[in-house]
């Protein structure tokens, strides 16, 4: 358990100096206690203190990062239980399993396609799991190779032969693989392993008692990147132990369980297992290891780890200015809308739907959807109008006509008197662009 607010007051220079971003040295300790603030904030702190608030200055969770060049995946490092308390950080790696027993090399080049985009963002899946299904040193070293040569992402060796291990390790070192897993009979082999290669290391127990106690066991070797699994494989049991875990650590600040999680998939229908996925991903897997490999299976887990991951303060948005879509000209249409991403990113959809080159005027509302910003008073005639000037569309179509949203027809007026354009109303969703669009421009 971590240090009390007093306890690391007592090590201070208590100068209330202000330099760390708190108004006294008191409440900077406080806000160290809650995992609110780190050690090196504080210009003036001695080495001496510093030894001995270690515990208290270190993160509830580790941080500890699996892979290599521009394909690292983060863990850890969380210091919330609640996501509206601030924020969740590192986002969820999502790893999809490669068997050493089929085509490893294939089906890592079919992973590495695994991209995508949607809403003007690109999804990925940032992981595979090499798995030595075949119990075959060589065969899981050669699969290891296989996958290393076909794709740059993170890797995780899954393998409790110590012996079949160190030889995938040995091929793959410079990746910065996940070992999995270290367990009461293998963990000082692997502990071993993961020091010689200083890669991290998975810990495997039965529950959670024995998890803890097998955690302070790899650590008094000598090797603190680890990721933690209870063991457990049943959906409710995982998610009860993840989220003791997680309790535990950022509560508790229990140092033997601070470390980022991994949970498997056990579903063999993929539509099951990416519900699997998506509970673990939320209750509070750092890694979900899955064997569903299909974009359109993929597609709903990744969005929910956007939507999880995404600052609840700060709402999506896009640049706000004039964007063409498709081969415009002096005729083409002009549609006015926010600068929340789905809202435009949906009205850009159905724009391109309309086969109708046309110009968007992406109004700046802070983010947020068109009647939300109407209430708000941020999507006004006065402030279109203003943004219509700003990016000078007088120059860029000889008419002057501008649609805007159904939902506020009630612009019409005032953003007519404003800009001195026609105003048309268009649909109130943006599924009917393509047939206004065609009624109206074609």
């Amino acid at each position: 358990m971590g240090l009390t607010g007093l306890e690391i007051y007592k090590h201070l220079p208590k100068t209330n100096c202000k330099e760390c971003g708190s108004p006294t040295c008191l409440a900077f300790a406080m806000a160290l206690a809650s995992g609110k603030a780190s050690l090196d904030q504080c210009p003036y702190v001695s080495d001496e203190a510093k030894e001995a608030l270690d515990s208290a200055a270190a993160p509830p969770i580790r941080l500890v990062k699996i892979g290599s060049g521009d394909h690292v995946v983060e863990t850890g490092d969380e210091t919330e239980l609640f996501r509206h308390d601030k924020r969740f950080f590192h986002p969820t790696g999502i790893a999809v399993e490669i068997k050493d027993s089929g085509d490893p090399a294939a089906e890592a080049e079919k992973f590495d396609q695994l991209e995508f985009e949607r809403v003007g963002l690109t999804f990925v899946t940032d992981m595979v799991a090499v798995v030595n299904e075949s119990g075959d040193g060589a065969k899981f070293k050669e699969a290891a190779e296989a996958v290393a040569s076909k794709t740059p992402k993170a890797m995780i060796l899954v393998s409790e032969d110590p012996d079949a291990m160190s030889q995938a390790v040995e091929a793959v070192s410079d990746r910065n693989p996940l070992i999995y897993a270290a367990t009461e009979d293998n963990h000082e082999k692997m502990t071993e392993i993961a020091k010689n290669h200083s890669c991290p290391l998975a810990v495997k127990a039965n529950d959670l008692n024995h998890l803890a106690e097998l955690s302070k066991k790899v650590t008094d070797l000598g090797h603190q990147d680890l990721v933690l699994d209870s063991g457990a494989r049943e959906t409710s049991q995982v998610i009860g132990d993840m989220t003791q875990i997680r309790r535990q650590a950022i509560k508790k600040k229990f140092r033997p369980l601070g470390f980022p999680t991994i949970a498997f998939t056990t579903k063999e229908d993929p539509d099951a297992e990416i519900v699997q996925a998506g509970a673990y991903l939320s209750k509070y897997a750092s890694i979900v290891v899955i064997k569903a490999n299909e974009k359109h299976q993929l597609l709903p887990l990744l969005s929910w780890r956007l939507n999880l991951y995404t600052d609840p303060q700060k709402p999506i948005q896009v640049e706000p200015g004039l964007y063409a879509v498709g081969d415009v000209n002096e005729n083409s249409p002009v549609y006015v809308t926010t600068n929340f991403s789905l809202t435009y990113f949906i009205v850009q959809g159905e724009v391109e739907n309309s086969r109708i080159p046309s110009y968007i005027l992406s109004v700046d509302t802070g983010g947020i959807s068109v009647l939300t910003a109407y209430a708000d008073n941020k999507f006004s005639g006065e402030i279109i109008a203003k943004v219509m000037k700003e990016q000078d569309l007088d120059s860029k179509v000889k008419h002057r006509n501008i649609v805007i949203p159904g939902t506020v027809a009630v612009l019409k007026g005032s953003l007519e008197e404003e800009s001195g354009w026609e105003v048309t109303v268009g649909p109130r969703e943006a599924a009917g662009i393509p047939k206004f669009a065609k009624d109206n421009f074609a």
